[in-house]
């Protein structure tokens, strides 16, 4: 859900452009934030009412890589390179740049979004029963019980031992 409607767009844009009134006159007259209105001026310069419209959209890596390439070419700020390319926030525009300035291109690949999906074990993991494989691992299970147990023991007694010790006779 947008902050402000798309009428309160055009109409504090159109206010703005008619050159009676400063960014900051028209954005105390609509309510709006300054901002706001600054970037909603930057849109309908280069894409008209079409980049006041609310959307959501998924950016291939080539398309952001062709947005910080513009800027890096033509020295764009952020609000026009957002407003050229008809992004709806020159802080998705920052966000990239700073990803590909600290990590590199591969940090604009897309994220899988959600938790991953619950695998069932294959059977590929488990060697066959009775192969030479299966031994060993079964051999190995078993060894590593009997440590387990063999130690399990030695602290029993450990501490029956100390018990015995602290009482007075």
């Amino acid at each position: 859900m947008t902050k402000y409607s798309l009428e309160t767009k055009i109409s504090s844009v159109e206010h703005y452009m008619k050159g009676t009134s400063s960014f900051k006159d028209t954005a105390n007259l609509f309510g709006v934030t300054l901002t706001a209105l600054k970037t909603w001026v930057a849109q309908y310069k280069e894409q008209g009412t079409e980049g006041l419209t609310s959307r959501y959209t998924n950016y291939d890596i080539r398309f952001k890589m062709d947005v910080i390439s513009y800027m890096n070419d033509t020295g764009a700020s952020y609000l026009e390179a957002a407003a050229k390319f008809n992004i709806p926030s020159p802080q998705t525009v920052w966000k990239w740049k700073y990803l590909v300035e600290t990590r590199g291109f591969d940090a604009l690949q897309p994220k899988k979004k959600g938790r991953p999906s619950m695998k069932k074990e294959s059977r590929k993991n488990h060697p066959i029963e009775g192969s030479e494989e299966a031994l060993r691992a079964e051999n190995e299970r078993l060894r590593m019980e009997n440590a387990y147990l063999k130690k399990l023991q030695a602290l029993i007694q450990a501490k029956a031992k100390s018990q015995k010790k602290t009482k007075p006779k």
